[in-house]
């Protein structure tokens, strides 16, 4: 307990310094492009076409929940699902992005992530209005739950943040990480029943029904989905909910204490 308590403890007391980094990486990412904030959007459209294109008019793709279109149940699942591969990503690559500041002595290289984390935060915040509307302008009614999209960004946060710690410093020695990163969020996305419905399989297959609910991205995205459509909360979903913040503990702690035992040498490394 005493690596969460100096980091939340670190992250408070800085929490000022971490806003603007956060906020000057966020802008960094469209400097001396000619399009700028546009790009940010360009792939998720595409993406979200792409599967409405396969899904829907191809394969005819019904969604779980009556009288919704594919797209709008599409919607709340790859939100999280960029949010997550984008944070993962990014942290990933982070000690070596700003290597100048881990050879700062005085740095807290541990805020690095989060640095990063809270800049994909920031582009999430954006989906996240842009979801909101797309709802709104397809003649879906605001609900209570729609709220609860914040507990779940926080869910999903914690997640890549913690996954982040890792393999951030294990990429510092291991240049051959991110691409490892890469390919597996790949498998992470099918894995997540996120273009598709978990009843196609676990209805002939119900034993494939826990090997979905092993993957924490499925109580994220089922979370999101839950909280746009069907209006359940995530206390009515106990058992995936304390499974969730068992295994995110243990990522986030076990992540975390590598993190700090290869911190001494990653500024020999860098």
């Amino acid at each position: 307990m005493h690596l969460f308590r100096k980091l939340f403890g670190d992250i408070y007391q800085r929490r000022r310094m971490i806003a603007e980094l956060a906020g000057s990486d966020f802008k960094k990412r469209f400097a001396g492009s000619y399009f700028g904030i546009v790009w940010m959007f360009v792939n998720p459209v595409v993406t979200v076409l792409i599967f409405f294109f396969i899904f829907q008019l191809g394969m005819k793709s019904v969604p779980p929940v009556p009288g919704v279109p594919y797209v709008i149940w599409l919607i709340p699942g790859l939100v999280p699902w960029f949010f997550i591969n984008e944070c993962t990503q990014g942290i990933t690559n982070c000690l070596n992005e700003y290597n100048y500041l881990v050879k700062k002595v005085v740095f807290p290289v541990e805020l690095l992530p989060v640095i990063k984390a809270g800049s994909c935060l920031l582009v999430h915040g954006c989906f996240l209005v842009i979801m909101f509307a797309v709802f709104v302008i397809g003649g879906r009614m605001p609900m209570l739950t729609w709220i609860q999209v914040v507990y779940y960004s926080f869910a999903a946060f914690m997640l890549s943040l913690g996954l982040g710690y890792f393999t951030a410093a294990v990429n510092v020695f291991f240049r051959d990480m991110t691409q490892i990163v890469s390919l597996c969020l790949q498998f992470g996305m099918w894995l997540a029943p996120i273009m598709y419905w978990d009843g196609m399989f676990t209805t002939d297959h119900p034993w494939m029904a826990p090997l979905f609910k092993i993957n924490p991205v499925y109580y994220i995205v089922t979370g999101y989905r839950d909280s746009m459509l069907t209006g359940h909360f995530f206390w009515e979903r106990p058992m995936n909910t304390v499974y969730f913040w068992a295994v995110t503990f243990i990522i986030f702690y076990l992540g975390l204490k590598i993190f700090t035992k290869l911190r001494p040498h990653f500024s020999d490394v860098l």
